[in-house]
């Protein structure tokens, strides 16, 4: 912790000090002040508009009454965390600062301290905004899910950690992930190699989630075994998977009818994820998307459920939720 008396993010806007919490605790202030106090910015920005400051033993708010009260409700819940002999990381700080400053501090207890999965690893998945729990609450509840948002919120990933989850749980004897090939139309066959070769670009982002979450070994042999499959969009046509947990990736770049094909090849014992950028299509000028055209259809539908993300749910590079949130006013191209 920062030396001296106290510290304050923002001393040309000092105000007489309203409220004080105590912690006499020297390693929970450590725990929630974080490394040489970077999470203080970040308690700032959930705290907002009141004005935080630390002492030795305390955390000091000003500003009105009602913002003092917000922010003393979630720096109280995260010191009861740390008072509990939990811990928290930027991650779960970060997820506590959106989580006050969308109003949804409500259970922040249990919502930091879940996680999806641990990975061989030992790395914990876990929803990183309120958002994105929503999002895997919904895949839990419901048979379909449609989660729809930007680059970066964490749609596929989110979708995988799920799936992971239930083939360890064995909830479900294997996963199918699939993804329409539309930017190759055509030119797929001019693509060297065989078909796997010609199709794993457009796989590669599913992939790529895949091994974050379990070793090479495993994932490569699930792969060998048919336990994950990993295949375009028209290699569905004609089948029923059964005791299966589906992603179907950039569901954009469909069309209804490809869409219609994806949802009717659903068995028993089966869930399925649906994941698009409804702003970013590849397809032909004035096609019509799938995705659009399922998500007005079924919404509401027993069984199925919709999760929408937004910029505030961008957990990339800070500079990627800018850019979000650029194209959000001005409308994305």
């Amino acid at each position: 912790m920062h030396p001296g008396p106290s510290w304050f993010l923002d001393p040309s806007r000092r105000a007489p000090i309203e409220a004080r919490i105590p912690i006499t605790d020297g390693a929970v202030l450590a725990g929630l002040l974080g490394p040489r106090d970077e999470y203080l910015a970040l308690l700032q920005r959930g705290v907002a508009p009141a004005q935080l400051a630390a002492t030795r033993d305390a955390l000091l708010l000003s500003g009105e009454t009602a913002d003092i009260d917000r922010a003393r409700d979630l720096l109280e819940e995260l010191v009861a965390i740390l008072e509990s002999g939990g811990s928290l990381s930027r991650d779960q700080i970060e997820y506590a600062a959106r989580a006050a400053l969308n109003d949804e501090s409500e259970q922040l207890g249990p919502a930091l301290s879940e996680s999806l999965l641990v990975t061989e690893r030992g790395k914990a998945i876990r929803a990183r905004t309120p958002g994105q729990r929503r999002y895997c609450q919904l895949i839990e509840r419901n048979t379909i899910s449609f989660g729809l948002g930007p680059a970066g919120t964490g749609k596929t990933y989110l979708a995988m950690a799920c799936a992971v989850r239930a083939l360890r749980s064995k909830q479900v004897s294997r996963i199918i992930l699939c993804r329409p090939a539309v930017e190759a139309g055509e030119r797929l066959g001019f693509l060297p190699g065989d078909l796997q070769a010609k199709i794993d670009p457009y796989l590669r982002p599913l992939y790529d989630a895949l091994f974050d979450m379990e070793s090479m070994e495993r994932a490569q042999r699930h792969l060998e075994r048919g336990v994950v499959e990993v295949a375009p969009l028209a290699f569905m046509r004609g089948r029923t998977l059964n005791d299966s947990f589906i992603i179907l990736d950039e569901a954009q770049n469909t069309s209804p009818e490809q869409m219609k094909m994806f949802l009717t090849r659903l068995g028993f014992g089966s869930k399925a994820v649906v994941t698009g950028d409804q702003t970013q299509t590849d397809l032909p000028t004035g096609a019509a998307s799938g995705l659009d055209h399922a998500v007005a259809l079924l919404e509401g539908l027993e069984g199925i459920g919709i999760c929408r993300l937004g910029s505030e749910d961008v957990v990339r590079h800070a500079l990627v939720q800018r850019i979000v949130e650029a194209y959000d006013r001005q409308g994305r191209l």
